[in-house]
């Protein structure tokens, strides 16, 4: 597990007694189910990460660019 930073999580008292509950009958502690209930909230929550748009902005259409790279190359800048 990674480093845990402690926090405060304020129930109403119908919530924290389920949590003991189930807490008590898989013999694991309160703190232990929250963590993965957040774990388990975050990811299904998340939302996916931006990638920049700079990425694909030099596709050429072509497929075998590596496969003439050198070819290529030589001809680079000349008009």
């Amino acid at each position: 597990m990674s480093t845990v930073r402690k926090t405060t999580v304020y129930l109403d008292e119908a919530d924290y007694r389920a949590l003991k509950g189930l807490a008590r009958a898989q013999g694991r502690k309160p703190a232990a189910l929250l963590r993965e209930a957040v774990a388990s909230y975050t990811k299904a929550h998340a939302t996916p990460r931006r990638r920049p748009r700079s990425i694909g902005s030099g596709h050429s259409g072509r497929g075998n660019v590596a496969e003439h790279g050198e070819r290529l190359l030589k001809t680079f800048g000349r008009s």
